[in-house]
């Protein structure tokens, strides 16, 4: 593990503005500089890196953080890996705390990992290439399947000889270890190679690096599955893997749409043709592990089947678990015998990419036909298809987007919209009772046919409320560690000032922030701007840098005629001691009004009969009316509500 130490080191080292140029194009702007953002298809620049703070926004797509972060977003790397890049890129010698032996022969050995399937990719392109027997049997197959030499190369395709050791024996000549090409799954526990007679399908990590192998078999006449992918291994996991996302996650994020097929020729034959935000999840239903692979890049995936209706039906009971995670889920049909494959060669990818935006059809609403068809005239059938589309229904987790579909279905199948929100909202209390159980992620409050699920007065209540939040937090953020007076800081004033109301906080994360904050305050830490830009927490990460992005600079006048710093929110630094207090006051008084309001409904319901109990709600009322009052003197305000 990277000592403490280390990570500081980095943290203080590592500049926004260099890290970000050796990907972006950046010009100066003001005390900022501006690029068009990485991380989404832009023509007018809106991707914003403050040297001054330290971090990065793009005010089109939203993306935001630190030097670690960005690096870990655009190259797909985990944390630890990031601060390696980090740590090589500024010439800095990483420490390791704990036991310093064991952590040591870890990385040793997940080194060792990547390096074996380095060498194992060489290898079978070699084989595929320069081999009688590679060219005659695995280039002759890439070829007829029409992939293009520059194709080949690309995927860095290769050819598993059919000799038991050929790859073994090649890398113990090399002085691999034997006993490392078993945990990465090269070679079996007899010695022999895993992968034989078979052409290759590097997979690649988000990084680019070699994590296993798919292999299929080109003999028919051998009883041994079509194909084979390398054994889980410690850099290996199949379900958090999607064949294709080093080489499409560029395009993903640029299209706002994933595509997802089936198999690895798919993928190939797509990028070939110039559509390269495909990905593959190799045969298997999706995975969570690889839903939020492509959610990291885009909330839109398109799914192409091919016509088999067999192999539609069972592809689409795996879909609802892409719906939990709040994907826009759109399906195309492909022509009775075509894969994405054989159709893109045959129709040209202009033609293919018109019939995908013209056939995508969304998931619920295809499913929902499909089965249609199935049920006419037979009830009981017909039952079934509705319980069935409810319960995929009921998953997402916005209620908007349920009750629009709610909508749709009912009048595809000629069905009382009333009885399926009915069924709906029964699924949804069970999800939420069971994820509550689960401590799950909850879906939304059910949806309603006689009360729209948010009226226009309610969104404006929870935007004010949150609104008075999320200036305590911006309060903390910006200026907890100035001090208000001698010995006294911002943090120090605000905390003990609203002691008793800092569980009132709403908005969960508003919440999670001062909790987190009175925690570290609690045991003498104030937390700075840095602290919180590098919080392990990436929710806090995230918050920090938003509420410290600001899309808009000063003019140059500011120095050229009125000689004023240039730096964005002047007044407000100037000035933060007023805004403390006044931000302090607002949410004293949205509570206060909030309590006087609670109390108020229950002084209508009261029981006559018990007096003493009425006179005491009254004294609290009247004492929550004295606080208000000097509130709203202290604020010059009379409008309370």
């Amino acid at each position: 593990m990277i000592s403490q130490k280390s990570v500081q080191e980095i943290i203080e080292t590592a500049k926004v503005e260099d890290v970000v140029s050796d990907f972006v194009s950046l010009k100066r702007r003001g005390v900022n500089m501006i690029g068009n953002c990485p991380f989404h298809n832009e023509k007018t620049p809106s991707f914003t890196v403050s040297p001054q703070k330290n971090i990065y926004k793009c005010f089109g797509c939203g993306q935001a953080g630190n030097p670690v972060s960005f690096v870990m977003e655009h190259e797909g790397f985990s944390y630890p890996e990031a601060l390696r890049y980090l740590a090589k890129k500024y010439g800095i010698q990483l420490e390791e705390t704990g036991n310093r032996e064991d952590n040591l022969k870890e990385r040793q050995l997940i080194d060792s990992l990547y390096i074996v399937n380095d060498f194992a990719k060489k290898f079978y392109e070699k084989q595929l290439l320069e081999t009688d027997l590679g060219r005659s049997i695995g280039l002759s197959y890439f070829k007829e399947r029409g992939f293009r030499e520059e194709t080949i190369k690309k995927f860095e395709l290769g050819y598993a000889p059919s000799k038991g050791d050929s790859l073994t024996v090649a890398a113990v000549h090399q002085q691999y270890s034997l006993d490392v090409l078993r945990k990465v799954g090269l070679a079996n526990q007899y010695g022999k190679d895993f992968f034989r007679g078979r052409v290759m399908f590097p997979i690649r990590n988000l990084s680019g690096k070699v994590i296993g192998y798919g292999g299929r078999i080109l003999d028919s006449r051998k009883k041994t599955a079509k194909y084979m992918n390398t054994p889980e291994t410690e850099i290996y996991n199949k379900s958090k893997v999607l064949f294709g996302i080093y080489h499409a996650k560029k395009a993903i994020r640029q299209l706002d749409n994933c595509i997802l097929v089936e198999g690895y020729t798919d993928v190939i034959s797509l990028n070939q043709s110039g559509i390269e935000n495909v990905v593959a999840s190799s045969g298997t239903s999706l995975t969570q592990g690889q839903i939020a692979l492509v959610k990291r890049y885009t909330p839109n995936i398109t799914i192409l089947y091919d016509g088999d209706a067999a192999g539609v039906k069972a592809a689409l009971r795996g879909l609802d678990l892409v719906l939990e995670q709040g994907l826009n889920v759109k399906v195309v049909l492909l022509p009775d015998g075509e894969d994405p494959d054989s159709y893109v060669q045959k129709m040209g990818t202009t033609a293919f990419k018109e019939y995908l935006e013209t056939q995508a059809q969304d998931f619920i609403l295809f499913k929902t036909s499909l089965m249609l068809k199935e049920t006419a005239n037979d009830p009981i059938k017909k039952a079934q298809l509705i319980k069935n589309i409810v319960g995929s229904i009921a998953r997402i987790p916005d209620p908007i987007k349920r009750s629009v579909y709610v909508r749709e279905c009912a009048g595809l199948m000629d069905m009382n919209e009333e009885v399926l929100i009915n069924e709906t909202n029964k699924i949804v209390h069970g999800l939420v009772k069971k994820s509550v159980q689960d401590n799950a992620p909850q879906p939304e409050e059910p949806i309603g046919q006689k009360e729209p699920v948010q009226t226009p007065s309610k969104v404006a209540k929870v935007k004010n409320d949150e609104f008075q939040e999320k200036d305590i937090v911006r309060i903390l953020i910006e200026h907890g560690t100035e001090e208000v007076d001698e010995n006294l800081t911002v943090a120090e004033c605000v905390l003990s000032d609203m002691q008793d109301l800092l569980h009132d906080f709403e908005n969960p994360l508003y919440q999670k922030f001062v909790r987190t904050y009175h925690t570290a305050f609690a045991t003498g830490k104030v937390l700075t701007q840095q602290d919180l830009l590098h919080h392990q927490d990436l929710d806090i990460q995230k918050l920090t840098v938003n509420m410290l992005s600001f899309p808009y600079n000063y003019s140059e006048n500011w120095v050229n005629r009125y000689e004023k710093p240039l730096e964005s929110r002047v007044v407000l630094k100037v000035y933060f001691k007023k805004d403390m207090l006044s931000s302090i006051n607002r949410f004293k008084l949205k509570k206060i009004i909030k309590m006087y309001k609670k109390n108020q409904e229950r002084l209508k319901n009261f029981p006559i009969d018990n007096m003493e109990e009425m006179m005491r709600i009254l004294k609290v009322q009247q004492r929550l009316i004295d606080i208000r009052g000097k509130l709203a003197e202290l604020l010059k305000t009379v409008v309370l509500e």
